[in-house]
């Protein structure tokens, strides 16, 4: 019996030399050029804001407005739309979507170790991957321009980003595919290579990461009601207790919510009770979409909080126009955007949250609300790229640079990468004018922004 033998995938040498035909389209040095389309960033704002909980789009407003880096964190489709406006190398990949420095950071792993990693990914999708590059470089100019920093500083924390995530793409295709899935930074190894000041700045954020415990917020967040079981205290506007009927549907979401968690997560639950649901205020951009905080609470006195968060379509698809796998359109149509964001966050992150988990709900009132699930303040931490000396913002800039790397060489595209970028010299420098031209646009949108008036961003605090 004659059977046709399985076609294998393309082997890392013809993918690496796939990469560097692509240099004959858009040739490296290309990358410098930003978009001259023209440009509505305030009209997606505007979009963005008509989808929100318009009580909360004040409170956005405002926390936009309170510098340029701000205005840049809430700005990821404004820069997704001009992306898309920029001839690209076409080589898709996983990717975060709103890779700038503040959304790196540590959290638990579920063996309790602190890792580092991408930690927001609310805009994942598939794009090419310089736009995940692109968006973490222009943080790095926006973050030193904001402290002063001489753009010689600026300059060589950009290039050497731009090496590393060169050379780790570089491994990492010459690694087989389930060392590339197991491979993850313990944060406290990674300080063992580090200079001392880089080292004092990482070990001190990892000491503050591990003080912020479920447990932790639980005592902070909560109080004995007069039932006698935990409750929410309220804090307006970022704490805002719900009403009756919305406190009645989150709780039954929470449940539905277990048909996607694991097994593991069912059995470890039903120790526990939901005893309260409030709305809880979170990040910049995020501001206005629907999020909750759901406490539970086990006979002992043992608490949990789960966090649910409304997710939207990326601006990856939305306003950067890239088309999705079919396998990701089939599960975004069968279980909704929280399904997306739960697996491209599987995909990208090396050890992700348990709890992880989604669901879909419609009714009279509410039209395809997706949400997502995770565990709340699990060791999560990060730093503050503003506050470090010249070394350790370099050093910083370089630890995303190959966490970035290390999410995209998940797919089987990460020699084309590796055989377009080269060394990432020449990648470098072309990024570092890209970078700063960008930096200079944000500004200026920025300042369009806080220019609309007091009723709408309330600009940076005196």
């Amino acid at each position: 019996m004659n059977h046709s033998l399985p076609s294998l995938p393309p082997s890392r040498a013809e993918r690496r030399a796939s990469g560097e035909n692509r240099r004959k389209a858009l040739p490296r040095n290309s990358l410098a050029a930003i978009g001259s389309a023209p440009r509505d960033p305030m009209g997606i704002i505007d979009e963005q804001n008509a989808r929100r909980l318009q009580d909360l789009v004040p409170l956005r407003a405002e926390r936009m407005g309170q510098n340029p880096f701000a205005f840049y964190r809430g700005g990821a489709a404004i820069m997704a739309a001009d992306l898309a406006a920029e001839p690209h190398t076409g080589i898709l990949v996983p990717s975060c979507g709103d890779a700038h420095v503040a959304n790196f950071g540590f959290y638990a792993s579920p063996q309790r170790t602190l890792v580092f990693d991408l930690n927001d990914f609310d805009e994942a999708a598939w794009a090419p991957w310089e736009w995940d590059l692109k968006r973490l470089l222009a943080s790095v100019v926006i973050a030193g321009q904001s402290t002063a920093r001489d753009e010689g500083v600026v300059r060589e924390a950009v290039v050497t980003a731009v090496t590393t995530y060169a050379f780790a793409m570089r491994a990492a295709a010459e690694a087989s595919p389930l060392q590339r899935y197991f491979t993850h930074f313990d944060a406290a190894v990674s300080t063992t290579i580090m200079d001392p000041k880089s080292r004092r700045v990482f070990k001190r954020a990892i000491k503050q990461a591990k003080k912020r415990t479920g447990e932790r917020a639980s005592r902070k967040l909560t109080q004995r009601s007069e039932h006698g079981t935990l409750s929410f205290v309220p804090a307006p506007p970022t704490m805002v207790p719900v009403g009756a009927e919305l406190h009645r549907l989150l709780t039954a979401l929470m449940q539905r919510y277990l048909l996607t968690a694991g097994a593991d997560i069912n059995m470890l639950l039903r120790h526990y009770t939901a005893v309260d649901v409030i709305r809880r205020v979170v990040g910049v951009g995020s501001v206005g979409t629907r999020c909750a905080l759901s406490l539970f609470e086990d006979g002992d006195g043992n608490s949990l909080i789960l966090q649910s968060k409304q997710a939207e379509a990326s601006v990856l698809a939305r306003y950067g126009g890239i088309a999705q796998p079919p396998e990701l359109d089939a599960l975004v149509d069968a279980f909704g955007q929280g399904a997306r964001v739960v697996a491209m966050q599987r995909i990208l992150q090396a050890l992700s949250d348990p709890f992880l988990g989604s669901l879909r709900h419609s009714d009279s009132t509410i039209s395809d609300l997706d949400l997502y699930v995770r565990q709340f303040h699990d060791m999560k931490g990060g730093i503050e790229i503003e506050e470090l000396e010249d070394g350790p913002f370099t050093t910083y800039a370089q630890a995303c640079a190959i966490t970035l790397a290390r999410s995209h060489a998940q797919a089987p595209q990460a020699a084309e990468v590796s055989g377009y970028l080269g060394t990432g010299k020449a990648a470098g420098e072309a990024l570092f004018d890209w970078a700063t031209s960008y930096a200079q646009r944000s500004l200026e949108d920025y300042r369009t922004f806080v220019s609309r008036g007091s009723g709408y961003a309330k600009g940076p605090r005196s």
